[in-house]
């Protein structure tokens, strides 16, 4: 089954304090036909996460207030099956260590391209 096809049927978070990442990713996945919601901030995301059940969290590590990581130990238990995906352009051992123990299933280093995005998705839902 193709990738967009599965992810149509899902509710896509990402949090991005970078509007560029944010927009673009946004059209990316709405052109294909997904329900994506972005954001800037992680208590932005806390809020969200109260009303609403999202199948995939893509989070950036570095965030304004809650980093990524912060942001992914604070989901509520609703939320334990979501695929969660962290891109970072600060990864290090230290910080993948991390985000493997909080839940993460997969880190993307930036920059990053589409392929990068669909191939980490493809694994994650396949």
């Amino acid at each position: 089954m193709n990738l967009f096809t599965k992810l149509k049927k899902m509710d896509l978070l990402l949090i991005d304090d970078d509007e560029w990442i944010r927009d673009s990713l946004t059209l990316y996945f709405e052109s294909e036909g997904c329900r994506i919601t972005a954001l800037e901030t992680a208590e932005e995301g806390l809020n969200i996460i109260k009303q609403k059940q999202f199948d995939i969290i893509i989070t950036d590590y570095r965030l304004p207030g809650m980093n990524g990581l912060e942001f992914i130990k604070s989901l509520p238990p609703n939320q334990s099956k979501a695929y969660k995906i962290l891109i970072t352009a600060y990864g290090n051992r230290d910080v993948f260590a991390e985000a493997q123990s909080v839940g993460i299933d997969e880190c993307i280093a930036k920059p990053f391209t589409s392929d990068t995005i669909e191939a980490s998705l493809r694994q994650l839902v396949d």
